[in-house]
């Protein structure tokens, strides 16, 4: 098959796009597994790694996403996503190199920098390559990267540390995604903006930034889908930066122990849940009922937040990893039918910007201060007396119940959903 045909080919795209969203997530979450190794050798406390592991990786990442993402609606999207890509994997492999905490904050701060310019592209790119009706299977799919990611990074990411260091780890680490950067140049083509969406496709301009915020804020349907995916995101970063130091400080798991239990059940069941969702949401709306991109996730979300802080506080920790996997079956399912009908709601112009908004905003909430918020009240609870481990247990029950707040805002989505399915992009 010639590389000129082989360019055009929508599943190749998919394929790159959703590694090289695999390898910018092992990068990002690499370091919740190597939280313990990075705690003891600067003497951290919970509320600076929770610094390291969002808010340093938020900082200019917020700033930039935006500003790229409004280049990408002009110039050529793939470009822009092999330079982000290669910059990220050589930040990862700085902070490799990091000799004290200030080190540590800037590589961080480099990571997000290379994602801002990396990642926003690739949803708008892959709306050009599948039509309307297959795009939260589509969003569904790139959404693995987070799960495989996360299991990649932690088990993979943990063995490596405990044989040869943490700052080999993050070596290892950065190798793929300067790989997958030269592959994505040679193997994809760049799509034709809006093909694949009829008359709607055709508009030329690019929209000024204020209409595709203010669609966001204006349109309830995608008003309340941010809110609740934003409040989701924040619950599930905070979780998952914690996890692998709660097994270790808890039930006195091993590095490696801790890093493959924290991958499985954080990957898994959520690759299932991600895939199932997307799946089951297109299907309804084939059928007329366009209410489940928006009641699927309100109605897991409302199981998690019980769930996850039963599962969080058991003694027995076969008992603990056994229902937090389940819980992942409902954590995540928001994300494809979200990211489907934000896509399906923006004009073909609109996608990278919208892409960046909503990424900056979960960067920003969920990456930034997920883990943020968990390790002050981690350190909140052990200043009461509780023990480190206790202290960090009770810490994650009580963030998950925010996720009652966000199920609310996918059930008022549910109510305007079909309204503003109508409505022109």
């Amino acid at each position: 098959m010639a590389i000129s045909t082989l360019k055009e080919r929508p599943y190749v795209a998919l394929v790159l796009l959703t590694s090289i969203s695999v390898v910018g997530f092992i990068d990002r979450i690499i370091m919740n597994v190597l939280a313990e190794p990075l705690r003891l050798e600067f003497a951290l406390s919970d509320t600076q790694l929770g610094i390291v592991n969002g808010l340093a990786f938020a900082v200019l990442n917020v700033v930039l996403a935006l500003f790229v993402a409004r280049i990408a609606e002009r110039k050529r999207r793939l470009t822009l996503i092999s330079i982000g890509t290669f910059f990220w994997s050589i930040a990862t492999a700085a902070c490799g190199l990091a000799n004290n905490y200030l080190q540590l904050l800037l590589a961080r701060i480099g990571v997000g920098v290379g994602e801002a310019v990396g990642l926003p592209s690739t949803y708008s790119v892959i709306s050009d390559y599948f039509p309307r009706e297959r795009r939260a299977t589509m969003m569904a799919a790139l959404n693995l990267a987070p799960p495989i990611g996360a299991f990649l990074g932690a088990s993979g990411g943990a063995m490596i540390a405990q044989m040869y260091g943490w700052r080999t780890a993050l070596f290892v680490a950065a190798v793929p995604g300067l790989i997958l950067a030269v592959l994505l140049a040679i193997f994809v083509a760049e799509p034709k903006r809006g093909g694949l969406d009829g008359k709607a496709g055709q508009a030329g301009d690019v929209p000024p930034l204020t209409a595709v915020l203010g669609r966001y804020l204006r349109w309830p349907t995608m008003r309340n889908m941010l809110l609740g995916s934003s409040i989701a995101s924040l619950v599930g970063f905070g979780l998952n930066a914690f996890l692998a130091a709660y097994l270790i400080r808890r039930y006195g798991f091993t590095l490696v122990e801790a890093g493959i239990v924290a991958g499985l059940v954080a990957s898994l069941p959520s690759t299932i849940s991600i895939l199932g969702a997307g799946w089951l949401t297109d299907r309804l709306a084939r059928g007329g009922n366009r209410r489940g991109y928006a009641l699927v996730p309100a109605i897991t979300l409302l199981v998690s937040a019980p769930l996850y802080a039963f599962a969080i506080t058991r003694s027995d920790p076969v008992l603990l990893v056994t229902l937090v996997g389940i819980c992942g079956l409902f954590q995540y399912t928001y994300l494809g039918p979200t990211q489907g009908t934000f896509q399906n709601m923006l004009g073909p112009r609109m996608r990278a910007t919208g892409t960046a908004f909503t990424g900056m905003i979960y960067t920003l909430i969920g990456g930034g201060f997920g883990p943020l918020i968990l390790g002050a009240v981690s350190d909140g609870y052990a200043a009461r007396g509780a023990l480190p481990g206790v202290a960090l247990g009770l810490a994650m029950a009580t963030l998950c119940a925010l996720y009652l707040w966000a199920a609310l805002h996918y059930w008022l989505a549910s109510r305007t959903i079909e309204v503003d399915f109508e409505r022109p992009i």
